[in-house]
């Protein structure tokens, strides 16, 4: 199931509050996901990281003065008329945790409670976790807790991922590399010790580009995406970095050459529409109305996809016009 899929998938299980565990390779934004769907829900999430929890975490015999012995149950549990009415409590990479943590989760996916004490009726459980055959630490699932849950997997899917990074900061050159690349978003192989992930390609790569020196550039995307993806990466990088000045271009649209080069287009069109704004989007599309259909295409959606309101501008709308059979 795609990113956009399974948001709305989430928020419409939240009001009947399903317990849901999403799976898929690691790496690929699970997580995040479900803190963007309490978000735009706007309720809190308690998340919780299962693979370093012990099942004392989950509440322990405590005197409290008697002949008898009560759980103390942890700060993080959701109790019913204490904590938020609605709320979603996330218990991250699930599949890692033991036999024994499984157990204690079953209960509280089934029947809400922990030790006897209830959440609020509000609060939805949602579990994440790598698959076994992703060789990350996954164990076998208790199919007593599968059976009290619906498992969504999660696709990474390039347009879902470039949308969510034109808005969170990522580095053009990156979106536009992967573009250019696209198996590269999130090929994972557990063989290997480094894999290319949307996490890796964010923090690993993304993060790091201009902040060490240029000649230890490669060695650092080969530590975070593989040696493959690392030298493809940097070959497209020096590409980007020969480029014309994207203000020079702009200033002269109808004379500035137009390469042909592939590679040098992705990064172009990257770079241009990096660069465009209310003022200037007129030239922008003068001058993607002279560059191959597809990176005519390719430059004016990352424009609008970084600034909605180029949309609404008569320069977009003359050059949709013009290119409707290729939107369509």
């Amino acid at each position: 199931m795609r990113a956009t899929l399974l948001k709305e998938t989430l928020k419409s299980l939240f009001p009947i509050k399903r317990t849901v565990c999403i799976e898929g390779p690691p790496g690929g934004g699970k997580t995040t996901i479900v803190h963007q769907v309490a978000e735009e829900l706007d309720v809190p999430v308690i998340e919780r990281h299962m693979p370093t929890m012990l099942v004392e975490d989950f509440g322990i015999l405590f005197p409290d003065g008697s002949a008898q012995l009560h759980y103390k149950l942890p700060d993080w549990f959701p109790v019913k008329g204490k904590a938020p009415e609605r709320g979603i409590l996330l218990f991250d990479d699930r599949n890692q945790a033991s036999s024994d943590l499984q157990k204690v989760l079953a209960n509280i996916c089934q029947a809400r409670t922990l030790h006897g004490i209830s959440m609020p009726d509000g609060w939805q459980v949602i579990s994440t976790g790598n698959r076994q055959g992703d060789r990350a630490g996954a164990n076998r699932v208790l199919s007593h807790l599968r059976n009290r849950e619906s498992v969504l997997e999660l696709e990474t899917h390039l347009d879902d991922w470039t949308s969510w990074a034109m808005t969170n900061g990522v580095k053009a050159e990156v979106t536009s590399f992967l573009r250019f690349r696209p198996h590269l978003l999130h090929d994972f192989d557990p063989q290997r010790d480094q894999n290319a992930t949307p996490r890796s390609w964010v923090e690993g790569v993304s993060d790091v580009l201009g902040t060490v020196p240029n000649e230890a550039e490669f060695e650092c995307f080969r530590g975070a995406v593989g040696e493959g993806a690392a030298a493809e990466f940097v070959g497209f990088v020096r590409i980007w970095r020969k480029l014309p000045n994207p203000d020079a271009i702009l200033l002269n649209p109808t004379t500035t050459n137009v390469p042909t080069d592939p590679a040098t287009l992705y990064a172009l069109a990257g770079a241009i529409a990096n660069r465009a704004t209310e003022g200037n989007f007129e030239r922008v599309c003068t001058y993607a109305e002279r560059m191959p259909p597809e990176f005519s295409v390719l430059t004016i959606s990352y424009a609008a996809r970084r600034n909605p309101d180029l949309a609404n501008t008569q320069a977009f709308t003359k050059w949709s016009i013009n290119h409707q059979n290729v939107l369509f």
